[in-house]
């Protein structure tokens, strides 16, 4: 049997844009995601500590180092722009595996850089 458990977050980091004329997912800076263990492309769950709305997209790279947590398309309504939000993202794994498994996970600054 299979469990989905957590991967990767990315704790509270400030949205800098919310683009809804685009077709939808979110746009993250690169180092954040490659401190996370995640990919362009892969599905992550938002959660807006600001107004409490919880929904999924997917990864779009958004350079190193410029800081970016874009959301677009439609997601772009669920957020404002210095909203901060947690970023997490799920693995399918046996129950075995998952006792083991120490997932990554990332505290940016309040500039969404990485802390040293």
């Amino acid at each position: 049997m299979q469990i989905e458990v957590v991967k990767s977050k990315i704790h509270r980091v400030k949205v800098t844009e919310a683009n809804l004329d685009y077709i939808g997912s979110i746009t993250l800076d690169d180092d954040l995601m490659s401190a996370a263990g995640i990919i362009a492309g892969e599905r992550v769950y938002i959660v807006n500590i600001n107004n409490g709305e919880r929904f999924d997209t997917y990864t779009i790279s958004g350079g190193f180092g410029t800081g970016n947590v874009v959301l677009n398309g439609p997601a772009a309504r669920r957020v404002q722009k210095g909203d901060v939000i947690i970023i997490i993202a799920y693995a399918h794994m046996t129950t075995e595996e998952a006792r083991d498994f120490k997932p990554q996970i990332v505290f940016p600054n309040e500039s969404n850089n990485l802390l040293k």
